[in-house]
């Protein structure tokens, strides 16, 4: 399983390199990567946890990119339709792919205190799931996995 998030990284060279990745995948198949889309992709990747629209829309105004909603609904549509960002339905938030443009089925570690949000990987139609699936006749298309529990930082927080 492979994760990112909770883990200590080097953070400056993650937002370089989900930038590059988005900028060959934007050009690999001639999207428009505009200064709007590549602006809200470094807002969602400036930290591990999900943001709402509004919180994307306020940066993006104080900034002068814009300050009605379709801007900010629209450029996170584009990175979300385009493999660079997910839609974290429990938080009804967003957050940066941490593997822009590869097709892959995510799960999403979501913790209850500081809402950080870590990006896994699994095969949906592996493990149980996949077994209830197969059992009941069914072929998984697509899965939003979400849990909700406490990140490390938190479980040594006495708050938590």
């Amino acid at each position: 399983m492979d994760s990112l998030g909770f883990e200590p990284h080097d953070h400056s060279s993650c937002v370089h390199d989900s930038i590059a990745a988005a900028e060959a995948h934007c050009r690999q198949h001639a999207l428009q990567f505009t200064k709007v889309r590549r602006r809200v992709l470094e807002i969602l990747l400036q930290e591990h946890r999900a943001l709402g629209a509004y919180d994307i829309l306020d940066r993006l105004r104080q900034e002068g990119l814009g300050s009605q909603p379709p801007v900010a609904y629209r450029a996170l549509d584009f990175l979300v339709t385009n493999g660079l960002a997910h839609k974290i339905e429990r938080l009804n938030a967003f957050i940066a792919c941490s593997h822009p443009g590869d097709s892959h089925a995510p799960f999403f570690l979501i913790c209850r205190s500081c809402d950080a949000v870590a990006e896994a990987h699994r095969e949906p139609s592996q493990g149980q799931l996949g077994a209830a699936a197969r059992e009941a006749g069914f072929i998984i298309e697509r899965a939003v996995i979400e849990a909700e529990g406490l990140c490390p930082k938190c479980q040594q927080s006495p708050t938590a």
